[in-house]
């Protein structure tokens, strides 16, 4: 089997989940690139922030909209390590993110291929492009390795 290297905007997202669970958080990394430039980044951090909503997606996307000074994030692309939640899909759309690649799937919280399905609701008022799989393996050992040390 042949093993390609990561792009680099997963290989830091995996850089960022692996950050997370070295802190305690559920490990999730994202990063919002445009031209190849990384204009926010960001990974879990509820338990250290008091926040709900620190997924890595949301402090990913402000940091990008702040840099840009704008909300909508138009030709921008998100990489995150894990398939993104309800709450997360929902920024996506509102932040009209280009192209969404994560690495591995979600079937008990994922919402984009798993669950609510967000980006195919009628309600839904953009879509972003979808490419899964990317790094998944790695992705998926974190999150394995982070919970199995829990139990």
């Amino acid at each position: 089997m042949t093993t390609w290297p990561l792009p680099p905007p997963m290989a830091r997202a995996i850089a960022l989940a692996e950050r997370a669970s070295a802190s305690g958080e559920v490990p999730v990394g994202a990063v919002v690139m445009r031209r190849g430039e990384v204009l926010g980044e960001g990974h879990n951090a509820p338990r250290g922030l008091a926040d709900p909503t620190a997924h890595a997606e949301i402090l990913a996307l402000r940091q990008a909209a702040q840099r840009l000074g704008n909300e909508r994030l138009d030709g921008c692309d998100l990489w995150v390590t894990l398939e993104p939640c309800a709450m997360c899909a929902g920024a996506i759309a509102h932040a009209r993110i280009a192209r969404l690649y994560y690495a591995a799937p979600d079937p008990k919280g994922g919402a984009v291929e798993h669950g609510a399905r967000l980006f195919d609701q009628p309600q839904c008022l953009h879509r972003p492009e979808v490419y899964s799989g990317m790094g998944e393996e790695r992705a998926a050992a974190l999150l394995r390795q982070f919970f199995a040390a829990r139990r």
